[in-house]
């Protein structure tokens, strides 16, 4: 299955903003759900946001008006934007391909493959 590579973490201020990027290696995440899922120290992964094959979005409560997931089929990428960051967001992010095509992720017992996931630190 593709493997997914996350990349665009990093360390910045409450309030700032940060995008994620994920690219796939081996194979197309064209006809796949992607998702990304975070993991703070001491909790368990948590659904963060997906897309569809075709474009749907999901996200969980806590992150809704603030960040925005995408897909570009053309680069076999997958986005996540992420504005007005709280300190609460801060944990290691992964990308996740779906188990099956045209299945969009949302728990982690859909995700076929996951990336090895990128630092996001929100912290003054």
């Amino acid at each position: 299955q593709v493997q997914p590579v996350e990349s665009g973490g990093g360390l910045v201020l409450p309030g700032g903003s940060l995008r994620l990027s994920c690219t796939g290696f081996g194979g197309t995440f064209s006809n796949y759900g992607m998702a990304w899922f975070r993991q703070a120290p001491g909790k368990e992964r948590e659904f963060v946001a997906s897309i569809s094959w075709y474009g749907n979005t999901y996200y969980t409560d806590s992150v809704k008006d603030r960040f925005t997931i995408s897909r570009d089929s053309a680069k076999n990428a997958v986005y996540l934007q992420m504005n007005s960051l709280k300190p609460e967001d801060t944990a290691r992010y992964y990308c996740a391909v779906s188990r099956m095509t045209l299945v969009t992720p949302r728990s982690p017992s859909t995700v076929g493959s996951w990336g090895q996931g990128t630092q996001v630190t929100v912290s003054s």
